[in-house]
């Protein structure tokens, strides 16, 4: 293993305020579809008020769950990625996998999806990485991963201090110095 010294990529607490901040103003927006009913959405009909309320409710019970798993990252004083002679230890986000060992990785892919990029953690054995997730909401959201990309493990720049092509470079280079060996 050529991957000599540990690297360490920061959570970066800026880009994390910033998603909390977004996340408060989409609850809000919630709260305001539920609560005032604007005639100017969907339909502009007296009809469309179900909607509204369910359109409501979906997206304070998702910017609230995706509040709490911020909120839990930026308390977070762990770095969001180490990478050394092991392989790669993700704590990126609400749904880390935690060791990801050099030899159990098969690819590594680029992916965007609306405007956002992120890596696809190809591994031999997918099942154990969603297997190792306790909550239901983790395992769920692996499982989702795995269905749409073919990988639990999904590795975004979004929280971490550094873009997104210099996280590509740092992990792929890391891959193939480790496949020297």
């Amino acid at each position: 293993m050529t991957v000599d010294k540990q690297i360490e990529v920061p959570i970066s607490k800026n880009k994390l305020i910033l998603m909390i901040l977004g996340s408060i103003i989409f609850i809000a927006l919630g709260f305001w579809l539920i609560i005032v009913r604007p005639p100017v959405l969907f339909f502009n009909k007296a009809d469309s008020a179900p909607i509204d309320l369910i359109v409501g409710i979906a997206g304070i019970l998702f910017f609230g769950l995706c509040f709490v798993y911020i909120a839990k990252k930026l308390a977070d004083n762990n770095p969001g990625l180490i990478i050394n002679s092991d392989g790669i230890t993700d704590n990126s986000s609400g749904v880390s996998a935690g060791l990801i060992p050099w030899k159990d990785i098969n690819e590594i892919t680029k992916e965007t999806i609306a405007n956002q990029d992120f890596l696809v953690i190809k591994v031999k054995n997918p099942e154990e990485y969603i297997n190792r997730q306790t909550g239901l909401i983790k395992r769920k959201a692996m499982e989702m991963n795995y269905k749409s990309f073919g990988s639990p493990i999904n590795i975004s720049s979004n929280g971490l201090k550094c873009n997104f092509n210099e996280l590509y470079q740092i992990i792929n280079n890391s891959l193939h110095s480790s496949n020297d060996e």
